[in-house]
């Protein structure tokens, strides 16, 4: 699931109307059909509109959300010139001391939400009206002061194409069982990102540059940009005051993605000697013509876990995975699940059979989207095999 459209990584982001038009005329492959013309057409008002609900996390620990907005004027953004700089939007989950009187945070905020409902229908055929994308609360707390103790972190990068907050089940998840969890958008290619304020060069909402799959600059791009952006993030985790600062165990760090962002993850594994593990959630360890990234190439000295379905397996795929398998010494494992898709690794895993449910989809748009394996048999595994593989590297819990 990974949308991209096909011009130049630094044109700037066009309107609306324009991806819409990109997405049918020039990507015709990845711009799927539409819901069906019932859905589409249903009055979207407060009354009628679908509210999806993400699955409630199984740990002992209520959990806490910062949202951090990260600058760093050492870079200027890849996807966006006039931007000047490079910005990067993350949520740090954590367990709570208290959530009394914190509200729970919003999946998408109203802003991201419309944006989202519109990328969502033109790339993936996912209904435009029918549903209160706005809706859909997490089980975070906005302010929810930080449980004390010092608790180890994992990162998460989404996706191409996706947002930080289509991977909230799992996150938060992980929040639940003792660790403290920091999902990293990485604005330009990350389907929607809502910032503070704007800012010359971007608006406050900032829409993807992608719409298909991806070419060989965009993807190097894509890659080199995250795997910056995220020692961004691991720089200001470190340099981080107050409570939350001291709430964090940087000597046991992991890190997990998924597709573009599982890939960014392997290769950070091998780069950064502060990540002690890392989850690749079927990401390609390759460019898109073919040359091996240094993961796969050399082989890694720490655990790596590579986590797959059968719906999206391919030769591709199989070489770059087959080459990190061969060269780390046993230290990397693979796994898949059955009857699955490439979305099954996302929220997408709970919403989408709350749709098909709904009528708002048919089965075939649910099947290439998460696979026919069902909603919760898909949640729980893919939350036993990623908290299995933590807990035994980097394990959960305060010191």
């Amino acid at each position: 699931m990974t949308p991209s459209r096909a011009t130049s990584p630094t044109r700037r982001t066009v309107t609306r109307a324009g991806i819409l038009a990109a997405a049918l005329a020039l990507a015709p492959g990845t711009a799927r059909a539409s819901a069906p013309a019932s859905a589409a057409s249903a009055p979207d008002s407060a009354a009628s509109a679908l509210a999806l609900r993400l699955p409630a996390p199984t740990g002992p620990y209520r959990i806490g959300a910062t949202t951090l907005h990260l600058v760093d004027p050492s870079r200027n953004d890849p996807w966006e010139p006039a931007i000047g700089v490079r910005e990067v939007m993350v949520t740090v989950l954590h367990p709570a001391r208290t959530v009394r009187g914190y509200p729970r945070a919003p999946q998408l905020t109203s802003g991201e939400a419309e944006l989202f409902a519109f990328l969502a229908h033109a790339v993936h055929g996912l209904p435009q009206a029918g549903v209160d994308w706005a809706a859909t609360r997490t089980h975070s707390h906005v302010g929810a002061p930080v449980l004390p103790g010092r608790w180890p972190v994992l990162l998460y990068s989404p996706g191409g194409g996706e947002a930080r907050s289509m991977g909230t089940s799992l996150a938060e998840e992980l929040a639940s069982h003792g660790w403290v969890v920091v999902t990293v958008d990485h604005p330009g290619d990350a389907g929607q990102v809502e910032f503070p304020g704007p800012r010359p060069g971007r608006d406050r909402v900032r829409q993807t540059v992608l719409l298909g799959p991806p070419t060989a600059e965009q993807f190097r791009t894509m890659i080199d940009t995250r795997l910056a952006d995220l020692r961004l993030v691991l720089d200001r985790l470190e340099a981080l005051g107050g409570p939350l600062g001291r709430a964090l165990d940087l000597e046991r760090v992991g890190i997990y993605g998924h597709s573009a962002g599982g890939t960014a993850a392997a290769q950070a594994l091998y780069d950064d000697p502060r990540l002690a593990a890392a989850v690749n959630l079927e990401g390609y360890l390759d460019q898109v013509d073919g040359t091996l990234f240094p993961v796969a190439l050399y082989g890694v000295d720490r655990p790596l876990l590579l986590l797959g379905t059968d719906g999206y397996r391919d030769a591709r795929l199989d070489r770059s995975w087959d080459a990190v398998l061969a060269r780390s010494g046993g230290r990397v494992r693979r796994r898949q699940l059955d009857d699955a898709a490439h979305g099954v690794f996302t929220d997408y895993a709970a919403l989408v059979p709350q749709l098909q449910a709904a009528g708002l989809i048919g089965s075939a748009d649910r099947i290439r989207l998460v696979g026919a394996i069902g909603a919760r048999e898909a949640v729980r595994a893919v939350r036993h095999q990623v908290r299995g593989f933590f807990g035994r590297r980097v394990p959960a819990g305060a010191q």
